[in-house]
């Protein structure tokens, strides 16, 4: 039992030692956002309600 938390520690230990590297960090442009102007929400439901509108006609008209 000893020799096993000792391999799992050792090998907890080494792990660290590994990580990284010496290479240069890769650094990426920042991202940049065009702001557009902004429409109201309302202006969406035109379409739908003129569809439901033609459909309503049409469903009326039989």
């Amino acid at each position: 039992m000893k020799k096993l938390v000792l391999a799992a520690a050792l090998s907890a230990a080494a792990s660290t030692a590994f990580a990284g590297n010496l290479s240069e960090p890769v650094i990426e442009a920042p991202v940049v956002v065009e702001e557009t102007a902004a429409s109201s929400s309302a202006a969406g439901v035109w379409v739908p309600l003129v569809l439901l509108a033609i459909v309503a006609a049409v469903i009326a008209a039989d």
